[in-house]
C-alpha cells in the first residue's frame, strides 16, 4: 500500500463519527511491511484523529517476521496481534511452510515469544483443515500447555472455480467432530481460563442476542476491505470484481455505505435455504457464512458446506451451554448486588415481574429469580 493510499484511508475514516475506529491490517502478510510502515499508521491516525478518539488498531500474521522493534510499536500503540498456529510443529508444519518446504513452526513460536516479552496482547488462530481436524484435542492441548488461552478455530473450507471442495479442505462431518472434541477439552476443566472466540459468540447470542461474530447475523454489512490500492469491497472472503463499491481516492465512505453493491451484498445474507428457517438450531448459525454455501446449479442457495458439523456440536453442547448461560446471569446478579449501593452489603430488591438485572430481558421471576 502506497503512502498516498495509507494516508487517504485514514484521513477520511477518521474524518467520520464513529464511536470507535477500528482498523484491522491483514493480507497477504502485512509484516511484510516493516515497522516503518506501523510507525506511519499510528503517526497518521494522531495527526488525523479528533481530540478524545478511540482507535483500535489488530494485526493478523503468521508472526515469522516479528522482531523486537516491531513488537515495541505494536506495545505502545495497544494492538492487538491475531497470530497463525496450527498446533505442534508436525502438525502445522504440513502446510506452513516456507518455499524450499523448510518448515515456519520454530519461526512463529520466536516471534509469539517476542510479542510476550514486548507485553503485547495476541490470540491465537488456528486454521482447521486436513492436517489437524482429527486432531482436536492434541492441538488444544498444545496451545493450553504453551500458556496461549485466546483461541479461534477457523474452518477450512475452499472450492475451485467449478465449486469442487478442494483437498485440504474439511467437510461438515469432520468440522462437527473438530469442534466437539474441543468443547469436550474445554467444558467444564477450562471455561474460566480458556478464551474460544465461537463459544463466547454463541453465549453472547443465547444470553443477549448480540451478534459479536459477522456469521451469526442476517445482513453482511458488516465492515468494508480495502486493498493495497485503495479499492474497496464488502468482505475480505468476497474480494471480486463485481463486487468492487468504489476505491479510496474518488468514493466517499457514505457512498461506500449507501452503494447498491454494499446493500445487495448484505442483504443475499437473508436469502437462505429454505431448510434453514425451520431448523431449531436457527437463531444460533444463521445459516453460516456465505462462503460456506455449497453451489448449485439451481436458484435455490445451498446449504452451508458445515451444515451437518453445525448441527453434531449444537445438539452436543446445548445442555451444557444453557448452564453456561444461567451461570453468566448468576455472576451478574452478584455484581450487580455488590455495585448496587455505596454500602456493598445492601442486597438489590428486584420485583418478581420487573426485568432481570442480568440483562436477559425476561422478567426476574423467569431468570435468575427461579
Amino acid at each position: 500500500m502506497s503512502d498516498s493510499v495509507l494516508e487517504r484511508l485514514i484521513s477520511s475514516y477518521l474524518a467520520t463519527r464513529q464511536n470507535a475506529y477500528s482498523f484491522v491490517w491483514q493480507g497477504g502478510e502485512p509484516t511484510l511491511m516493516g515497522t516503518e510502515f506501523f510507525k506511519r499508521i499510528t503517526d497518521l491516525q494522531k495527526k488525523y484523529a479528533r481530540p478524545g478518539s478511540r482507535i483500535i488498531n489488530s494485526l493478523q500474521t503468521n508472526a515469522t517476521l516479528i522482531n523486537d522493534s516491531l513488537a515495541a510499536h505494536l506495545a505502545q500503540y495497544n494492538f492487538l496481534v491475531g497470530c497463525s498456529l496450527d498446533g505442534p510443529p508436525e502438525i502445522h508444519n504440513h502446510y506452513r511452510k516456507y518455499p524450499g518446504s523448510k518448515p515456519s513452526h520454530g519461526a512463529v513460536m520466536k516471534g509469539i515469544e517476542t510479542l510476550r516479552r514486548h507485553n503485547v496482547e495476541f490470540n491465537i488462530l488456528t486454521l482447521v483443515s486436513k492436517a489437524n481436524v482429527h486432531l482436536a484435542s492434541s492441538v488444544y492441548r498444545y496451545l493450553v500447555n504453551h500458556g496461549f488461552f485466546f483461541h479461534q478455530y477457523i474452518p477450512c473450507v475452499e472450492f475451485d472455480k467449478n465449486g469442487t471442495l478442494l483437498p485440504f479442505s474439511i467437510n461438515g462431518n469432520e468440522w462437527g467432530n473438530f469442534l466437539c472434541e474441543i468443547f469436550d477439552c474445554w467444558h467444564p476443566r477450562d471455561i474460566q481460563r480458556v478464551s474460544i472466540r465461537h463459544f463466547d459468540a454463541l453465549l453472547n447470542k443465547r444470553i443477549d442476542n448480540a451478534e459479536s461474530v459477522c456469521s451469526l447475523s442476517d445482513n453482511c454489512c458488516r465492515y468494508f476491505v480495502v486493498e493495497y490500492n485503495g479499492d474497496i469491497y464488502p468482505c475480505d472472503f468476497f474480494v471480486r470484481k463485481e463486487l468492487m463499491i468504489g476505491n479510496i481516492a474518488d468514493t466517499s465512505w457514505e457512498t461506500a455505505l449507501a452503494s447498491p453493491v454494499y446493500r445487495n451484498f448484505g442483504l443475499q445474507k437473508s436469502k437462505l435455504n429454505p431448510k434453514c428457517p425451520e431448523c431449531i438450531y436457527f437463531d444460533l448459525c444463521m445459516g453460516d457464512c456465505q462462503k460456506h454455501w455449497e453451489r448449485n446449479e439451481a436458484q435455490v442457495p445451498g446449504l452451508s458446506h458445515l451444515c451437518t458439523g453445525w448441527l453434531q456440536f449444537f445438539k452436543h453442547t446445548e445442555q451444557a451451554f444453557d448452564d453456561l448461560g444461567k451461570m453468566v446471569r448468576i455472576n451478574r446478579i452478584s455484581d450487580y448486588a455488590k455495585n448496587f449501593s455505596p454500602d456493598s452489603r445492601k442486597k438489590p430488591r428486584v420485583g418478581r415481574n420487573q426485568p432481570c438485572p442480568c440483562g436477559s430481558g425476561k422478567k426476574y421471576k423467569k431468570c435468575c429469580g427461579q
